[in-house]
């Protein structure tokens, strides 16, 4: 049985791509920077900032840290105030409620704290997660390992012990490289045959699939 399952937010907990697109269009367009909604949702899982220059650098656009940091805040302030976009996706709190109790729950986002901490709040979901990380918690972003590395430290779990739950290329290579086992979900922006060419150790459709995940998860 495994110690823990970890659980990333933006497109496997939480329905949350055009909360996350709209916002980083919304600096983008101010700035006069022009990249394509898919330009964004392929990259949601590394991190803001490293979105955010790789948008510079795709549209030409010459930065120094001033404006990383400008388009940053920009970026989170435009998305705290979209969180009543944002919605858990079918199954999630009773897939929540399923393991509490059973074995410890973390969140590790590559989302910014501040838009965590007011979705978990707003969503009434803080209390399902023993530990919650997010971008400013780490160094490196997903799909390096640290995020998850870290979660399994904090929670007190060998990273093989721990089960990473994930939508994205980026998610999945990072749960692997941790070491962990990983189930992926095509909830988010990456299709189901994408995510299976990285080898996952289970993909299910949705989180209503509760009954195969739990049988992974729970043994």
């Amino acid at each position: 049985m495994f110690c823990a399952v970890i659980f990333d937010w933006d497109g496997t907990l939480a329905d949350s791509k055009n909360a996350v697109v709209a916002s980083f269009q919304k600096v983008f367009q101010e700035s006069n920077i022009v990249v394509s909604n898919e330009f964004i949702e392929k990259r949601i899982g590394i991190g803001s900032r490293n979105l955010i220059i790789d948008a510079l650098k795709a549209s030409n656009v010459p930065f120094d840290d001033k404006l990383l940091n400008t388009l940053l805040n920009g970026k989170i302030e435009a998305e705290i105030e979209l969180t009543s976009m944002v919605n858990l996706f079918d199954g999630a709190i009773e897939l929540l409620n399923s393991v509490r109790g059973k074995m410890k729950t973390a969140l590790a986002s590559m989302n910014n704290r501040a838009v965590i901490d007011r979705l978990l709040d707003e969503k009434g979901v803080r209390g399902y997660f023993d530990i919650v990380l997010a971008a400013e918690d780490v160094v490196k972003a997903k799909p390096d390992p640290e995020i998850f590395l870290k979660t399994a430290l904090g929670l007190g779990c060998p990273p093989e012990k721990c089960v990473a739950m994930e939508d994205s290329i980026f998610g999945v290579k990072s749960a692997k490289a941790a070491r962990m086992k990983c189930i992926a979900i095509p909830s988010g922006t990456y299709s189901k045959e994408e995510l299976r060419e990285l080898k996952p150790d289970l993909i299910v459709n949705s989180l209503k699939e509760k009954r195969e995940i739990l049988a992974f998860i729970l043994g």
